[in-house]
């Protein structure tokens, strides 16, 4: 079925990547309270073995002042017609915070929402992994599918239009078991963070944990993607606030995201998982960096978070108003305009020129 889209009119302050620790940076940022999203570096596998299931990905390439700038994207090319489905595993985080007196504070994503939902299953149900929404872009109808395949499709459009059975899907999440983290007093404390008292844990503290949560989970191979979810709880590395990232271990790629269940607030509901699965598909294994795009590292939300609402359209699906962030295109990095829907820069046609706002 069709389901409107609205836009928010909330303004926030220009967010970038944090640079301290072990954050890929594309700027500084020393004032707190700053929203944002970040990459960690790829590591290597910890066990010193890679597994015999491979992530899906195909590589590509444009031309732009010259130079050829080369990427690569999870699933198959667009021309080649066909579907790729990657599972997922959602793994809930529950973040327990002593403070220096002793007093703790639990922030758990099997907290009951107002519409009877846990967040995880709120996130299940969004149209992140729901198919039911129809994606008219400008005019166009790029599919009735889920959020990042109708971006992805629109992505390139030139070629999807002749090719209309490609996809790039996530499977139906499976949820594992609820890990509880406690971090201590100096990577963990509570702050007042949009409105509301926010959970803030150190990025280089708890991406260690979660590596050790996916070196137990065997059952999950490269060709799946897992996902951490924490629950009104941002990242730190320099001060506040982080809504989400994703990196890789070896082939093994992973993301990590905060819902926030507070009106207007950064990484609202599902937003932030938006951003992270749309550069997982667009730059999976962190790796199309360097001379690879023509203004960096190709994080296909970042150019968007100082955009009202955080860079987020509102979405209504399963009796609630998702907030899912726009995402630039290929031609926003330097890609002939022809490449996308309408020729446009972003997935909602958001006017910018090529890498005005960085990669």
């Amino acid at each position: 079925m069709k389901t409107s889209f609205l836009r928010t009119a909330l303004l926030c302050p220009i967010a970038a990547m944090s640079f301290a620790g072990l954050v890929m940076a594309q700027e500084e940022r020393t004032t707190p309270s700053t929203p944002r999203f970040v990459t960690l570096p790829p590591k290597p596998s910890t066990d010193g073995a890679e597994s015999a299931v491979t992530l899906p990905t195909w590589n590509g390439s444009f031309t732009y002042s010259g130079h050829t700038y080369n990427y690569n994207m999870v699933g198959t090319a667009p021309s080649s017609n066909a579907t790729t489905t990657i599972p997922v595993y959602i793994i809930p985080i529950k973040i327990v915070i002593t403070s220096k007196t002793g007093t703790t504070t639990t922030y758990d994503p099997a907290h009951v929402l107002t519409n009877g939902r846990t967040v995880v299953q709120n996130t299940i149900k969004s149209p992140l992994f729901d198919s039911t929404t129809q994606y008219v872009q400008g005019g166009v109808n790029v599919g009735t599918t889920q959020y990042i395949d109708a971006y992805q499709r629109a992505n390139f459009w030139g070629t999807v239009s002749t090719n209309p059975n490609y996809h790039v899907l996530f499977g139906t999440p499976t949820v594992m078991a609820e890990q509880t983290l406690s971090p201590p007093t100096n990577d963990g404390k509570t702050g007042q963070e949009f409105g509301f008292t926010a959970g803030e844990v150190n990025i280089n503290w708890l991406d260690a944990k979660l590596q050790g949560i996916l070196k137990k989970a065997t059952k999950i191979t490269p060709n799946a993607l897992p996902i951490f979810i924490v629950y009104d709880t941002y990242l730190t590395d320099g001060g506040c606030c982080i809504g989400g990232y994703h990196s890789s271990v070896g082939a093994q790629a992973y993301a990590e995201f905060t819902y926030a269940d507070h009106v207007g607030a950064f990484s609202q509901d599902v937003s932030a998982l938006s951003h992270e699965l749309g550069e997982y598909v667009d730059d999976p294994l962190v790796n199309n960096s360097g001379n690879s795009v023509s203004c960096g590292i190709l994080e296909v939300g970042d150019p968007l978070e100082n955009n009202a609402n955080y860079g987020a359209y509102g979405y209504s699906v399963n009796g609630f108003m998702y907030n899912l962030q726009d995402l630039v295109t290929l031609p926003y990095f330097g890609a002939p305009a022809s490449t996308s829907v309408n020729n446009w820069f972003t997935f909602q046609g958001e006017t910018l020129s090529v890498c005005q706002n960085g990669g």
